[in-house]
């Protein structure tokens, strides 16, 4: 099931991708990111609202995780600037190759609290394979 729902996620971030980017043809990086959060804020808090939750933090959370919601901007940010000089397939190839690359440094050095888990070498052929085809995608 969660295997299948990582693809789903895959085709949700493709059609986000090209939605974004498109929005941010029409208006501008800027602001489509700026719109892209509000509406975000708006879905999820309706959500919270239908499933009654209170917005409450009860541990001692490391500060550092609170920047994720920066990083989000600056991934949509940097996908809408990205989208329209390279298109969607481009834009989500390489951004793909660069996720596998971080999260391969982080679950090597276990980063984030995350559990170790070592690098194997076999690892570099499945690399090297999604680079052979990024490579492939750019030349033709």
């Amino acid at each position: 099931m969660y295997k299948l729902s990582a693809v789903v996620i895959g085709f949700l971030i493709a059609i986000m991708v090209t939605i974004n980017g498109t929005l941010s043809k029409g208006i501008g990086d800027y602001k489509s990111v700026l719109i892209i959060h509000i509406v975000g804020l708006i879905a999820v808090s309706f959500v919270l609202l239908l499933r009654k939750e209170k917005l409450k933090i009860k541990e001692k959370l490391p500060i550092y995780l609170f920047s994720a919601g920066a990083i989000g901007v600056f991934v949509v940010l940097f996908n809408n600037i990205t989208f329209n000089k390279l298109g969607a397939s481009l834009t989500l190839s390489l951004g793909l190759f660069g996720q596998l690359i971080m999260s391969g440094i982080i679950d090597h050095f276990g980063l984030f609290g995350m559990e170790v888990s070592k690098f194997k070498p076999k690892k570099t052929i499945g690399f090297f394979m999604v680079l052979i085809g990024i490579i492939v995608m750019v030349v033709y």
